[in-house]
């Protein structure tokens, strides 16, 4: 099984299943500020030319929610998805809550800050992402009081796709009003075989 992934980007949500799964994989760096996501050999792995990509035998993924549904599916003896249809329905609740209500807002603030060039940034779309965030993310705190996991009483590929993108509103000092998310990400990520955090995770590569 191989694995390609760039540090600080979801292919930490990736590398965290494995990780927890106690799978051996290879580990293959695709620097994308090099470049190297744009080269013809990774682009017929992913036309999308982003990270990360798992392959295992004839499975080429791509999309970090996808896998991490896969690995867990593929090693059901760690219950990392549920089995029940009722708590396995309110797992893709909250995968997609946190994909498409508090990712999006994450990525236009990051490509509004670093990834457009600079002619291209609007602070307008700064603070309209940053007000988005904060609204979905008190919808989360909410949820979150008094439970230990996203769904369940054990640990699912939610935690791990849900305490990334906490670590990631965190980077951008969005969570300050959120104790309970601040409390939940630091206790996933001092779980045994939880992988570096966004920012140790940028320093491993200079950034």
């Amino acid at each position: 099984m191989k694995l390609y992934e760039f540090a600080p980007t979801r292919s930490i949500r990736a590398r965290w299943t494995l990780q927890e799964l106690g799978v051996d994989f290879e580990a293959i760096t695709v620097n994308l500020l090099a470049g190297q996501g744009q080269t013809p050999e990774y682009l017929r792995l992913n036309p999308a030319g982003k990270l990360p990509t798992l392959v295992d035998g004839d499975v080429v993924l791509t999309e970090s929610v996808a896998i991490v549904l896969y690995l867990a599916e593929k090693y059901p003896e760690k219950r990392f998805v549920p089995t029940d249809p009722k708590l396995r329905a309110q797992l893709n609740r909250w995968l997609l809550f946190t994909a498409t209500e508090l990712e999006q807002p994450l990525w236009r603030i990051a490509r509004h800050t670093f990834l457009y060039p600079e002619e291209q940034r609007s602070p307008a779309d700064i603070e309209i992402a940053s007000r988005e965030f904060r609204e979905m993310a008190a919808v989360m705190e909410q949820h979150m009081r008094g439970r230990e996991f996203v769904v369940g009483d054990h640990v699912t590929v939610g935690d791990f796709v849900l305490a990334y993108t906490l670590d990631w509103g965190n980077e951008v000092q969005l969570l300050d009003r959120c104790p309970t998310l601040l409390s939940y990400m630091k206790r996933m990520y001092e779980r045994p075989k939880a992988p570096m955090r966004i920012a140790a995770a940028a320093a491993s590569i200079g950034m």
